[in-house]
């Protein structure tokens, strides 16, 4: 249960940021090399700032920075400056005062909380209902990219070389060729653990055949994540009837009314949580708290995107009993990993502590690849 005190907004602003990545980041739906995102900063009345990020993901939010950047300095702002609230508060103002629009409220949201965190001197796990402690760790993934499959086996012995022992496969493409690339990274690492993601790319009937292939070879597969696509639900829970591995959803979830659909219709054994589908923590923790009600377990995700909201989804983890697994590598891809503090993540993910996010401020000065 997420507890704080009120608080007065004073102040919302947001700007620009853009940086490379170290490798193309290629799925079933895009590629993409550069991420331009946006900073909001909010500023509560005993001067206390907070920092949140949204990452521009048009072909999954619709969102570009620049329209996130509209959202936050116009109907965002106009809805919570001078309003004395809690984050959960704010999330509804939010909610009312733009369609959709769910990576620029997540980014407000997650602004909120770090101030607020930081004016009572507590940790946003904390605020969340969870505890900090320094022991407590996720083992984390490193996503190996939809490429050829000598290409993928090279990115999968790197992962390990830095410590990654669960390698996120992304697939979705031929069949044939998917099964091809599988074999390539475990040959490549034999001893990884994989996850894999499908991103909507295969048929019902495809995904079956696909899942039955790859128990009967041995690959050693911890949970698939949405086999096909989103609103076929039906065509899930087929498959997930049918399946050998774990099924999980996450295009398919990005409301706590999507997961009681979800659910009702015993399409997935796992969710996906992701800031930029539920568009503030208080929605993705309800997500969380309605899979524990229903014996289902939830992972955080996140789209690719920088520390900051990174940090902020790491917090969430941490809150809940639900959530057992986390994918969130996106830092490890940009060349700038920006700001310092908040969490490691070297294989083991570890929060750090401190007030709010625990980060340092994100200055406009301090970023060498600011766009």
């Amino acid at each position: 249960m997420a507890t704080t005190g009120s608080h007065r907004i004073v102040r919302v602003t947001a700007r620009l940021h853009a940086c490379p990545l170290l490798r193309p980041f290629v799925t079933a739906q895009r590629r993409t090399e550069a991420v331009a995102y946006a900073v909001c900063e909010v500023q509560l009345a005993d001067g206390t700032v907070g920092q949140g990020t949204a990452a521009e993901t048009v072909a999954v939010t619709g969102e570009s920075a620049e329209s996130v950047v509209a959202n936050l300095t116009g109907p965002l702002r106009a809805a919570v400056e001078g309003v004395t609230g809690t984050p959960d508060e704010f999330a509804q103002l939010a909610r009312r005062a733009v369609d959709g629009a769910s990576s620029a409220r997540g980014a407000l949201d997650v602004a909120v909380w770090d101030a607020i965190g930081k004016a009572e001197g507590r940790a946003v796990v904390e605020l969340l209902g969870g505890s900090f402690d320094p022991e407590a760790a996720f083992d984390s993934d490193m996503t190996v990219s939809l490429e050829d499959p000598e290409t993928m086996a090279r990115h999968a012995r790197e992962a390990v070389a830095d410590g990654y022992r669960i390698l996120k496969v992304k697939l979705g493409g031929d069949t044939a060729e998917d099964v091809e690339r599988l074999h390539a990274v475990v040959a490549a690492e034999p001893g990884v653990r994989l996850r894999v993601d499908a991103n909507q790319g295969w048929s019902p009937e495809g995904a079956v055949t696909m899942l039955q292939t790859m128990h009967d070879e041995g690959l050693p597969i911890e949970v698939v994540e949405q086999p096909v696509a989103k609103a076929d639900l039906q065509g899930m829970a087929l498959v997930r009837r049918e399946s050998p591995f774990p099924i999980m959803a996450d295009e398919s979830v990005w409301t706590a009314a999507d997961a009681q659909r979800v659910l009702a219709a015993e399409a997935a054994d796992m969710l996906n949580i992701k800031l930029a589908k539920t568009g503030s923590l208080g929605a993705g923790l309800k997500i969380a708290q309605l899979a524990q009600d229903a014996g289902v377990t939830c992972m955080v995700g996140a789209m690719m995107e920088p520390k900051i909201g990174i940090t902020a989804a790491a917090h969430l983890a941490f809150a809940s009993p639900s959530i057992t697994m986390v994918d969130l590598d996106p830092p490890a891809w940009f060349a700038s990993e920006l700001p310092a503090g908040g969490m490691v993540d070297d294989g083991r993910l570890r929060l750090l502590g401190g007030p709010g996010l625990g980060l340092d401020m994100l200055r406009p000065e301090d970023d060498p690849h600011r766009g």
